[in-house]
């Protein structure tokens, strides 16, 4: 090996130490807004007994984020990543540990909450686009698809132990206790940034187009996006796979509870968590189809035949195989995307592009989970109720009486995802673009481009001095 080989060899790996560090960050800055998002809900639950109230931190969880993720992107594009990831943890910690403050006088209000869970889906917005951003300033471009199974796993495992531990921290330490565990994992990821110098991307002419003006900027973004078939494909079929999904994810709690206990549904979730950790697992480790379309709809295949085999009977064994099926396919398909969008464009424009793509598709999640609930209320169950207008034929096959209605509307959702995947194979744009070698601002409008010359690769970017890399910040 030549003396630049062995460079270019070091500096990978000083990279993907850096990213495996803020993957770290991560993962415990996860565990304590789980903690904190569990406690909170349960907090506003318990002091006003209003579902509906309950349901609107869900709500203020989501629409906030997906109201400003285009002026947040433009933002991240104009700041240093790092002073994004430091600043975003720095006020979070301050905001959960306002509310601490408040409880322990005896001063919280549920409009307190409900403020607080807005601006954190605000400052997520920022945070988010980032991150993902991040990837490709340091590690290899051949291991970006490893370095988002990392940043899914962080989410899986601290998700998943974050609900199964709220509940205990809830009981034994107060809402107070939690909420300070939460500003302490808060500190603990600015420390972990104080030692990963984040470079800023080369500037590009994508990139800088537009640039001194806000308005202008994000106006570059949603072009940048919708220029390009690619992008645009992308975007649809993502939108379409997250329609399903969130009618899936508000369902399967009434239609495990209309046969099954408490207990029972517990026991699914968790199955739903190790499906996201063992996808996440096998992107870290694998680094998914060498074809990114069989990434896509390879895998969006499956994802359909699952929520159909969920829906087919009344039993918790065969649902378990189903959500843990689910949900590892769907880590696939959500690290596949973000790997196409990190080397499909310039590192420069990646916040705009990221914000714009998650406003688009979060959209239509955010309308789904909205929607789920009075469409299968109002229109399925009775449909599947004794004596309903599809109990002697549908009912045959799936059964009839309470949650069947809604087993009827997921294994509809399942068909749909089937069909959104044989679709996603046979729209060129869609699959030439990500069969394609990376290759950043490729697949404008009029068909593929040339690698822009200004897309530096990873190691190269890392190779700088240290002084250098540090002075970003």
């Amino acid at each position: 090996m030549s003396t630049n080989q062995s460079a270019v060899a070091a500096s990978e790996t000083r990279g993907t130490g850096r990213f495996t560090a803020l993957a770290v960050g991560l993962l415990v800055s996860v565990l304590g807004s789980t903690f904190t998002g569990f406690a909170l809900g349960v907090w506003v639950f318990q002091e006003t007994g209003s579902a509906a109230q309950y349901g609107l931190t869900l709500v203020m969880n989501f629409l906030p984020g997906i109201l400003v993720s285009p002026v947040a992107g433009a933002l991240v594009d104009r700041w240093s990543r790092w002073s994004v990831l430091a600043a975003s943890s720095a006020v979070s910690a301050t905001v959960i540990f306002i509310l601490a403050l408040l409880h322990t006088a005896g001063l919280l209000e549920p409009w307190h909450i409900f403020l607080t869970i807005a601006f954190q889906s605000m400052v997520r917005s920022v945070q988010v686009p980032a991150l993902n951003s991040v990837v490709v300033l340091l590690v290899p471009q051949d291991q970006v698809a490893r370095a988002n199974g990392m940043v899914l796993m962080a989410q899986a495992i601290g998700g998943m132990l974050g609900v199964a531990v709220g509940g205990l921290l809830l009981v034994s330490i107060g809402l107070t206790g939690v909420l300070l565990i939460d500003c302490a994992t808060y500190l603990f990821n600015i420390a972990v940034l104080l030692f990963v110098p984040i470079p800023r991307p080369p500037r590009t002419e994508a990139g800088t187009a537009g640039a001194g003006k806000l308005l202008s900027e994000i106006r570059q973004g949603w072009r940048y996006l919708t220029s390009r078939r690619g992008l645009v494909a992308l975007a649809l079929f993502y939108s379409a796979l997250n329609l399903c999904v969130g009618y899936a994810d508000v369902l399967i709690t009434p239609v495990v509870l209309s046969f099954a206990s408490a207990v029972a549904l517990g026991v699914v979730l968790a199955f739903a968590g190790a499906g996201m950790t063992l996808g996440s697992l096998a992107l870290t480790t694998w680094g998914g189809p060498r074809r990114r379309i069989h990434g896509l709809a390879g895998f969006a295949l499956p994802l359909g035949l699952f929520l159909c085999l969920g829906a087919l009977r009344p039993s918790i064994p065969l649902i378990i195989v189903a959500v843990l099926g689910f949900t590892f396919c769907s880590t696939i398909v959500d690290g596949t995307s973000r790997s196409i969008l990190q080397l499909e464009v310039e590192p420069d424009m990646q916040g705009r592009v990221f914000a714009s793509f998650s406003m688009v598709t979060q959209s239509v999640l955010c309308v789904s989970y909205a929607l789920a609930g009075p469409v299968a209320d109002h229109y399925f169950e009775p449909l599947l109720a004794e004596g309903g207008a599809l109990a002697g034929s549908v009912g045959a096959v799936i059964g009839v009486g309470p949650g069947r209605g809604m087993a009827f509307l997921v294994l509809l959702l399942g068909l749909l995802m089937l069909v959104c995947a044989i679709v996603g194979y046979l729209v060129p744009s869609l699959r030439g673009f990500a069969d394609r070698p990376s290759r950043a601002g490729a697949g404008d409008a009029a068909g593929p481009a040339e690698p822009a010359a200004a897309a530096v690769p990873a190691a190269n970017l890392d190779a700088a001095p240290a002084s250098a890399s540090a002075s970003d910040r």
